[in-house]
């Protein structure tokens, strides 16, 4: 399911990184779980569009930092979200390791969000002009066009395709309880991975399938990221970070750092409380989570999960069925048992992770083949 049904999207709630795929992640790369298939373009074709994204997301990053950073032909516009102290000292303890700590590309003004209160803003919602979501940054930009409007509270039932079923001649969506259509000369699909396979399937046809399902695939390859939190904790140093989410690590995305089979990606968490462990560890004393989340640094390990024709997204009347089949698990396996052993060498001696279930699949993908 989509998480959030607003203008924005999930994009709301999303912790405003912005990371290009690295150049070899568009070719067939072989991971513990399987291969995960070349896309129909090079990285190179794409990097323009990249380019003029960040422009309209207004990123702040830096090159030089990573390794695994591809090629840019425009340089980001302005210049890093800081480390706050604890996290400056992170990064120090990473270096000090041998590994490549480095700036995450951020969707964020750090002075007009921080005007708002003293906040994080991942998984917080933008309601004025600090982080830069789809809304308020390519969107806010197409409505300073006459020619572009916006329908809120519109709910797409299904597309109408033309007499020989090779464009489409309506859009059908419901708005304040009235069903509605609308017949563009173009019309663009792009409701994520679970909702757009749902428009199609629940679109008529001549074979009963869904539009453009003669294949049967429409739903199938759901992808959701592998991920974990995974907690550094040092009692003897308290965490004072407002922000914290801004430093990731690639040192083992495209191999585990030893020539072998990618893990994933690690990147800082926004800061978390006692308050947020509690939904977690509901049989804990209040006292000993806010002690805990206080000395604790917080990080995100992400991995790939690969293409399966029996993950996939269905439609059972009015319901959605999500049926997703993860892939690759040994690779966050992996990233978890060797983070564990990097935090520890920095000097955290306890160090908890716990993997996300499947109620959030807000890194969705697959399901409908360009």
């Amino acid at each position: 399911r989509q998480n959030y049904y607003y203008v924005g999207g999930n994009s709301k709630f999303y912790g405003a990184v912005l990371i290009r795929y690295r150049r070899q992640d568009f070719s067939a790369m072989e991971h513990y779980g399987g291969v995960s298939p070349a896309w129909p373009f090079s990285y190179e074709e794409f990097e323009p569009w990249y380019s003029k994204a960040e422009q309209l997301f207004r990123v702040r990053g830096a090159l030089g930092e990573d390794p695994t950073e591809p090629f840019h032909s425009i340089p980001y516009a302005f210049g890093p979200v800081p480390d706050e102290p604890p996290i400056a000292r992170a990064r120090a303890e990473l270096k000090g390791l041998g590994l490549h700590p480095a700036s995450l590309p951020l969707g964020v003004d750090i002075d007009a969000w921080l005007k708002d209160g003293k906040t994080g803003w991942d998984a917080f919602p933008n309601t004025g002009a600090g982080k830069v979501d789809a809304q308020t940054g390519p969107l806010a930009a197409a409505l300073a066009d006459r020619n572009v409007e916006l329908e809120t509270g519109a709910h797409v039932e299904y597309l109408e395709a033309s007499s020989d079923v090779r464009t489409i001649a309506a859009v059908h969506y419901r708005q304040n309880g009235t069903l509605k259509k609308v017949t563009p000369k173009l019309v663009i699909l792009s409701a994520g991975a679970v909702n757009s396979a749902v428009i199609l399937l629940r679109s008529p046809s001549p074979d009963g399938k869904g539009l453009a399902n003669r294949s049967d695939q429409v739903g199938r390859n759901f992808m959701n990221h592998n991920s974990s939190a995974m907690l550094a904790i040092d009692p003897r140093r308290r965490n004072t970070s407002v922000y914290q989410k801004t430093l990731m690590l690639n040192d083992y995305y495209l191999s585990d750092g030893k020539g072998g089979k990618p893990l994933g990606n690690v990147q800082l968490l926004g800061k978390i409380d006692g308050h947020i462990l509690r939904a977690n560890v509901r049989l804990a004393p209040q006292f000993a989570l806010d002690f805990m989340a206080g000395h604790a640094v917080d990080w995100y390990l992400m991995c790939e999960d690969l293409p399966d024709p029996e993950s996939r997204i269905m439609v059972d009347g009015k319901d959605i069925v999500m049926q997703w089949r993860r892939s690759n698990m040994q690779s966050l396996d992996g990233l978890t048992k060797v983070m564990r052993e990097n935090f520890r060498a920095c000097g955290y001696p306890i160090v908890l992770s716990r993997p996300f279930d499947k109620r959030t699949p807000s890194h969705q993908c697959g399901t409908v083949k360009m």
